[in-house]
């Protein structure tokens, strides 16, 4: 495994800031966190309480399509942005499992996923595993990276996967224009795999209750949802795969439709698309 210099980088942890991929690790059941994350983890939860299933299908998605994309796409190269601290079945354990030359950058800009990625994320001998200390909103920082041009043929196909990092995106951030570079950077017969959070399936007074609690101050956002509609717009000029931009429990489910849990529990759109 390769990676980003990690000099200076814990100078940069703010234990008294929530960050994502640390309040995530919280719901996930994990120990990497910090009161912040976990008070920032606590007030999400009161106003949604499924927010632990929404984060356990959103990983349950993830293997779903990168076994897909390794199994019958014949993906071998994955560049996952807002790769979170790392769990059980990641990106590269599901892609190596089926074919150990599989070879996977890792992007995020939290210096304890950094830590974490240098002891877990490793790789098969045939294979090859990267990360990248960098940030979604900056894309040619990604880009340029030399781990990425090191790992990945940038001439053969990618899979570039979006796993609920989108949505931390707002207006101001030009998310369509954002992922648009990564798009663009992209040769032809890649692949784009996103899960977004939505309030499309919630009920009325669970949608007005959130928004009483974020006008009060109780609850702050850091994320916005986005409605199927809107997620569908990344992905225009691409060839989207069957079933779609659908709730990701419904995206080739491997478990019968009576053991999923209902949509207003997993509030995620997931979609894999193909670049013609």
């Amino acid at each position: 495994m390769t990676d980003a210099s990690a000099e200076g980088l814990t100078d940069r942890i703010d234990t008294t800031t929530p960050h994502p991929a640390r309040r995530y690790n919280y719901w996930l059941g994990g120990k990497d966190n910090f009161a912040a994350d976990r008070e920032s983890g606590d007030a999400i939860a009161k106003v949604y309480p499924a927010i632990r299933t929404t984060a356990l299908e959103n990983r349950a998605f993830l293997q779903r399509a990168v076994r897909f994309l390794t199994g019958e796409a014949g993906v071998r190269q994955f560049l996952d942005i807002g790769t979170g601290i790392p769990t059980a079945n990641n990106t590269h354990e599901v892609a190596q499992s089926i074919d150990p030359r599989s070879r996977i950058v890792y992007v995020d800009n939290d210096p304890i996923v950094l830590t974490h990625a240098r002891a877990l994320l490793t790789s098969t001998p045939e294979g090859a595993t990267a990360y990248i200390d960098a940030d979604l909103r900056d894309p040619a920082s990604i880009l340029g990276h030399e781990s990425l041009r090191e790992t990945l043929d940038v001439q053969r196909p990618i899979a570039l996967m979006l796993i609920a990092i989108v949505h931390f995106l707002f207006d101001e951030h030009r998310p369509y224009e954002t992922v648009g570079r990564l798009i663009d950077a992209l040769p032809p017969g890649s692949y784009v795999v996103m899960t977004h959070g939505t309030t499309d399936f919630l009920p009325k007074e669970l949608r007005e209750y959130g928004e009483a609690e974020v006008r009060a101050g109780r609850l702050k956002l850091d994320a916005v949802g986005r409605t199927r509609d809107e997620i569908a717009r990344f992905f225009d000029g691409l060839e989207i795969v069957e079933p779609g931009v659908v709730p990701i429990v419904e995206w080739r489910p491997e478990v019968p439709e009576e053991d999923r849990p209902p949509l207003a529990d997993a509030a995620l759109y997931g979609v894999v698309a193909r670049v013609p």
